[in-house]
């Protein structure tokens, strides 16, 4: 992921990968068959997490190969385990200033980061000073006003029971998740036959604690609020969220994650 100014939003890469990682690599999927380039090109995956992009690169992408930047070195370690592969080459760096050269990859890619980085503008020229004349530049969010429905029901619980912690919500936090947004970013960045897309997948608990357990490892910004209330309140959010999701008979519950898409 990106620096914010709460670096342990992201320093645990496994609590990550429970959290969110088994959701994004479904999303990435659905993304590279999206962007359908040709085969053997280099890429470059900006923020690349636990490595979930980078090995459906590798499976769905046939790369030359894949630079995966991330600078987390919880992350780095969790991404190095993960994805075994000669094409691929893990290294630090931060995605406003890429330890790379000019001109250097066929294709930029960043999923679930660009809402992370401070300046927006400044990383995705990056990405374009990377990438040959020609080349592509894409990246993804999640929808977190609403297609994100895990997120979504979590920050509803958290407004309903504590008001004042609605600024924290993300959808708030990250106006930049939603597509004209996107656009704009990428156009204002001097990127040129701009598009979107918008992409979905399932996203199956087995029972509520499926549901809740994995905000208990602290891993982004709500993980994080919920590491801070206390033992109190934070059962008082447990039971809120119980009581209000969509729970079927035998107990599963059935959302759908959203993630927005841009070209």
């Amino acid at each position: 992921m990106a620096p914010n100014d709460d670096p342990q939003w992201f320093a645990n890469g496994q609590a990550y990968d429970r959290y969110m990682g088994r959701w994004s690599r479904p999303v990435g999927v659905l993304f590279v068959e999206w962007l359908a380039l040709p085969d053997r090109l280099r890429w470059i995956d900006i923020g690349c997490g636990t490595g979930a992009l980078c090995a459906t690169l590798i499976e769905r992408a046939s790369p030359g190969s894949v630079i995966g930047i991330e600078p987390s070195a919880g992350f780095l370690g969790v991404a190095r385990s993960m994805v075994v592969d000669d094409r691929v080459d893990f290294r630090s760096g931060d995605a406003q200033d890429l330890p790379l050269e000019d001109d250097s990859a066929d294709v930029a890619v960043s999923g679930l980061v660009l809402n992370f980085v401070p300046d927006k503008v400044r990383a995705v020229r990056e990405m374009r000073r990377t990438v040959r004349l020609g080349g592509t530049v894409a990246a993804y969010v999640w929808d977190y006003a609403g297609g994100m429905q895990l997120i979504r029901h979590f920050w509803d619980g958290v407004s309903a029971l504590f008001p004042l912690a609605a600024a924290k919500d993300q959808a708030e936090l990250f106006p930049i998740c939603e597509p004209q947004a996107l656009a704009a970013l990428f156009r204002e960045a001097g990127l040129q036959d701009v598009e979107t897309s918008t992409m979905d997948t399932p996203t199956l608990f087995a029972d509520f604690d499926d549901f809740w357990s994995p905000f208990l490892g602290g891993q982004g910004p709500a993980g994080a609020f919920c590491a801070s209330l206390s033992d109190t309140d934070r059962e008082r959010l447990r039971g809120h969220l119980q009581a209000s999701l969509p729970t079927r008979p035998d107990g599963s519950i059935h959302l759908t994650a959203r993630a927005l898409a841009v070209r």
